[in-house]
C-alpha cells in the first residue's frame, strides 16, 4: 500500500512538473510577439517535453506545436500579401488569434485540464 501512495505522489509531481513546462512554452509564445526567437524556442521544448508528459499535458503540447506551424503559415501568407494591402489585416488577424490561443491554452493549463481540441485552427 506504501508503494501505491509513493507511485501517486511521483506521477503528481511529475504531472506538476509538466504542467509548469508545458506554461512555460505559452508564455515564450506570447514573449515572442515582442523577441522573436522565443516561439522557435518554446516549440522546441514542446517538441523535446510531449513523450514524457502525462496525457493530458501531452494535449497542450500538441496544441503549441500546432499553433506554431499554422502560425508560421499565416505569417509567411500575410508576408506575400503585404504588397496587396491585405497582408497587413492578415497579420493583424495572425497576431490576435495567437494571443487567443496562447491565453485559452493557459486558461485550460491553470486549471490542470487537457486542452479541449488539441487539432482545431481556430482556438
Amino acid at each position: 500500500m506504501s508503494g501505491d501512495v509513493t507511485e501517486q505522489v511521483v506521477e503528481a509531481a511529475k504531472a506538476k512538473g509538466a504542467a509548469k513546462s508545458a506554461n512555460l512554452v505559452y508564455i515564450l509564445y506570447l514573449a515572442s510577439i515582442v523577441f522573436g526567437i522565443t516561439g522557435l524556442i518554446g516549440v522546441v521544448m514542446a517538441y523535446i517535453n510531449r513523450g514524457d508528459a502525462p496525457a493530458w499535458v501531452q494535449t497542450h503540447y500538441q496544441f503549441q506545436i500546432r499553433t506554431f506551424w499554422i502560425g508560421i503559415l499565416i505569417s509567411v501568407i500575410g508576408m506575400l500579401t503585404i504588397a496587396f494591402f491585405i497582408g497587413g489585416l492578415i497579420l493583424l488577424g495572425f497576431l490576435i488569434w495567437y494571443i487567443v490561443r496562447s491565453v485559452k491554452g493557459m486558461k485550460y493549463l491553470s486549471q490542470n485540464q487537457p486542452h479541449p481540441n488539441p487539432t482545431t485552427w481556430m482556438w
